[in-house]
């Protein structure tokens, strides 16, 4: 297994690491046999605990477990016919067989697109027909919702549940226990790195979200997600709090952290966020490492952290900035620093703060080995310290392994991200003197709120249904309360012969729930006469974000 070359984090100056590191990428690769496999050789290694809801249950998997199971997953589907190339929709809370269907599909060449729990019946039909895929593996929490849309699906032909029975539906333990556990790679068609490997579909603003294709060497990119954002050592037992549908939990819940041989932590959670669960759960089985959301430590610090005797070492967040307040009272508590960090679904942590440089709270650090990030204008002109532009990434006559090889069947969207030798995130930001980065926001106005990304055009699309909305503009805005960061705002100018109250706000929150998937819904409304519009009739969404 071919990784990046530098020298160890600790001792080192950055500038000597990030000068001294080269990727070492493959022609061929495979994740499950080059990673999984490799680390199953020790019978023993930790790979996965899984943990139910309050933290009991516990279920322990080493590599070598890992390595059988995902071999017996290929096998389920050779056995079905599913081959390499075939998309396969998985929606799955975290819980072990993710993984197995996951990994297993990884060492057969089949490309999963993992979905948000969160997906509604209409979500599930555009991510199928879009992808044209021919599987899907979901629980029984959220089968309804494939067989309402299954009839509109031309190239549906699988369904597999992992809970339970369910007519015209495969059972993922009976399907298992029919076949091997025994898998020759030496029989399937190798993987070259440049293969299709995953897909994930992310949000736009101007139109239904992209799917970001990714390769087989996008695992070796986030190496230094994990090395050096989350500074990961293969003794660690590390928790990132994302659910399996997100890029998120690609960074801290697979690729890197078993690259690096850490044991990664998992919690089914079905319910609301509970602070104190998690709290207690890191207490309890001695979690080292931790990776959440800027919204997840401001639910935290609500309480009070010194009752908790947890072991972390290294505490890291990303999605959105996080508030140095929090960042402050945290380390009051535990002794540690927060580690910022920045990167996208469409790549891996690309810029991030680290323990062995001084740390500028608010600031999303500096790039990461491997990634020539800059700021520039639309033009590819860097721009000097200070001044606000675009966060590209240089790629120079090449591409770093964690970048997305392309948004699939989408030549526009590609057109529009790269331009010249840039590959363009559509974020802005400023560097300062010192060469820390210093994130200001979207260009295209998505709305970053708890982690999730998630585009105006989807929320006013479920709002303009409702019968009382005649027009509607969504921005995002900052959480009253101080808990929340930034939440989703709807501005809507009513329909004839409806009144604005309580009631209806809680109508039309309710109907945008159902309507697409709940933590879209605008958790603030105000109901105004007009919407501010330039003189082709664009929302000027800037004078929505001033008025409070």
């Amino acid at each position: 297994m071919s990784l990046g070359s530098g020298p160890a984090a600790k001792g080192a100056a950055y500038e000597d690491i990030y000068n001294d590191f080269k990727w070492e990428v493959p022609e061929y690769y495979n994740f499950g046999f080059d990673v999984v496999d490799r680390w199953a050789e020790d019978r023993t290694k930790l790979a996965l605990l899984s943990v139910k809801e309050n933290g009991g249950e516990p279920q322990f998997h080493t590599f070598h477990e890992l390595s059988l199971l995902t071999n017996k997953f290929a096998n389920v589907l050779r056995g079905l016919g599913v081959k390499r190339g075939d998309r396969v929709l998985i929606i799955l809370q975290s819980i072990p067989q993710w993984y197995m269907a996951m990994i297993g599909m990884f060492k057969l060449g089949v490309v999963p697109m993992p979905g948000t729990v969160l997906l509604t019946a209409k979500d599930i039909a555009y991510r199928v027909n879009r992808a044209e895929a021919g599987m899907v593996i979901t629980d029984l929490a959220h089968l309804d919702r494939v067989e309402e849309v299954a009839g509109m699906c031309p190239s549906l032909r699988h369904k597999m549940v992992v809970d339970g029975q369910a007519e015209g539906w495969l059972n993922f333990d009976q399907e298992m226990a029919k076949v091997s556990p025994c898998l020759d790679q030496a029989s399937l068609p190798p993987t070259r790195s440049d293969d299709p490997l995953l897909l994930y579909f992310t949000s736009g603003t101007t139109g239904q979200p992209k799917m970001v294709l990714h390769t087989h060497k996008y695992p070796l990119g986030h190496y230094v997600t994990a090395k050096y954002f989350q500074s990961l050592a293969p003794t660690d037992l590390h928790w990132t709090v994302s659910e399996t549908g997100w890029a998120k939990a690609a960074w801290g819940k697979l690729f890197g952290q078993m690259i690096l041989g850490a044991a990664i932590i998992q919690r089914e959670a079905t319910g609301r966020f509970n602070p104190d669960t998690v709290l207690r759960i890191m207490e309890r089985y001695g979690v080292t490492t931790f990776c959440a959301p800027p919204t997840v430590y401001r639910m935290m610090v609500q309480l009070d952290l010194k009752q908790y005797k947890l072991k972390l070492r290294h505490c890291a967040s990303a999605g959105e900035p996080l508030n140095p307040e929090v960042i402050k009272i945290w380390k009051d508590a535990f002794g540690l620093d927060i580690y910022d960090g920045y990167g996208q679904t469409e790549t891996v942590c690309i810029l991030s703060n680290y323990p062995f440089m001084p740390l500028k709270y608010g600031s999303v650090g500096k790039p990461t080995p491997g990634h020539d990030v800059r700021i520039v204008d639309f033009e590819g002109k860097e721009l000097p310290a200070g001044e606000e532009g675009s966060i590209a990434l240089r790629l120079n006559g090449s591409r770093p392994p964690g970048l997305m090889r392309e948004y699939w069947k989408d030549a526009n969207a590609m057109a529009s991200s790269f331009r010249g030798e840039y590959y363009y995130t559509g974020d802005r930001a400023y560097r300062d003197e010192e060469g820390y980065f210093w994130f200001v926001g979207r260009d295209d106005d998505i709305i970053k709120s708890s982690g999730y990304r998630i585009g105006p055009f989807e929320v006013e699309s479920a709002l303009i249904e409702h019968p009382a909305v005649a027009e509607c503009a969504v921005v995002g805005a900052e959480d009253p309360e101080g808990t929340r960061g930034i939440l989703v705002k709807a501005f809507i100018v009513l329909a004839q012969g409806y009144e604005a109250g309580d009631d209806l706000t809680r109508d039309i929150q309710e109907y945008v729930k159902k309507t697409t998937a709940p933590y879209k819904y605008p958790r603030l409304v105000d109901y105004v006469k007009e919407l501010p519009k330039t003189i082709s009739g664009k929302i000027l969404r800037r004078e929505l974000r001033k008025m409070k």
